[in-house]
């Protein structure tokens, strides 16, 4: 009787090579997942229904988390060239990939915690 081997979480706990800290790195934190969820939530949000949405953060904090989700390729930010200035924001093909993955989460959490 032979034992399949077990796929690690991380094969290198520490170490920039694995998958799931790539990840958290990405969408840890207080603030991404919200964000993310208000923008699938809405496909096109601005700025002001992001701020109203994610209750608690500081236009600081969401101008931060906004800039490197934007550069982590997870959101668009289309600029439009009108006055006041119009900005909305949606989620990439990548971020669209992960919503499925936060679900299974989401229902985890529901039924364990």
């Amino acid at each position: 009787m032979s034992k399949e081997k077990k796929e690690p979480l991380c094969e290198d706990i520490a170490g920039e090579s694995c998958g799931l800290k790539k990840v958290l790195n990405i969408v840890g934190g207080k603030w991404k997942i919200m964000i993310l969820c208000v923008i699938d939530n809405n496909e096109v949000v601005r700025y002001g229904d992001l701020r109203r949405s994610v209750f608690g953060i500081t236009n600081t904090m969401l101008a931060q988390s906004l800039k490197e989700l934007e550069g982590d390729g997870m959101i668009s930010r289309v600029q439009y060239d009108e006055m006041p200035v119009r900005v909305e924001y949606s989620l990439t093909d990548k971020a669209k990939s992960l919503i499925p993955i936060l679900l299974e989460l989401k229902r985890w959490g529901e039924e364990n915690i």
